[in-house]
């Protein structure tokens, strides 16, 4: 199974979900999006998940695809996962900034998620990452390099 969140901002993200209606194959995909204005047809769709069936959800999947929130990517290391991450973009109205775009590049840079910035190579990005796991090397470098992170956008955004 692919799960795909989308978190629970009120921004549509209607490149990501067109992406994953467009997905080949007849594996079985579940898409927790709360705003959409295209009704998925190739997934399962739900609006919203409790904390604990989301959590369930990332454990049972082969992959999580998920955007370049920090909540979400937390999550998905947290249960074992590397995700697969499309950032939402200002200049598409998916965000106020492009702030998810600095994060997914920096923890890709590190390893830790499969970057993919336009939502076409999804099903590229999904063929290779057959077995994706949470690094487990280096966790109090890459807590360090988050918080500097972190700390540089809030710095930006001001």
């Amino acid at each position: 199974m692919i799960f795909v969140t989308l978190g629970t901002l009120h921004f549509p993200f209607e490149r990501l979900v067109r992406a994953v209606d467009s997905l080949p194959g007849e594996e079985e995909v579940v898409l927790q999006c709360r705003v959409t204005g295209h009704r998925p047809v190739r997934a399962r769709h739900v609006r919203e998940l409790p904390f604990d069936e989301l959590v369930q959800s990332v454990r049972a999947a082969r992959a999580v695809v998920c955007h370049a929130g920090v909540g979400s990517v937390l999550t998905a290391l947290g249960n074992g996962r590397r995700p697969i991450v499309v950032p939402r973009l200002r200049r598409f109205g998916e965000a106020v900034d492009d702030h998810q775009l600095h994060f997914a590049r920096r923890l890709a840079a590190a390893g830790v998620v499969v970057l993919v910035e336009e939502p076409s190579e999804l099903a590229a990005a999904l063929a290779l990452e057959q077995q994706p796991a949470a690094p487990t090397a280096g966790g109090s470098a890459l807590a360090a390099d988050l918080r500097a992170t972190l700390a540089e956008l809030v710095a930006h955004s001001r």
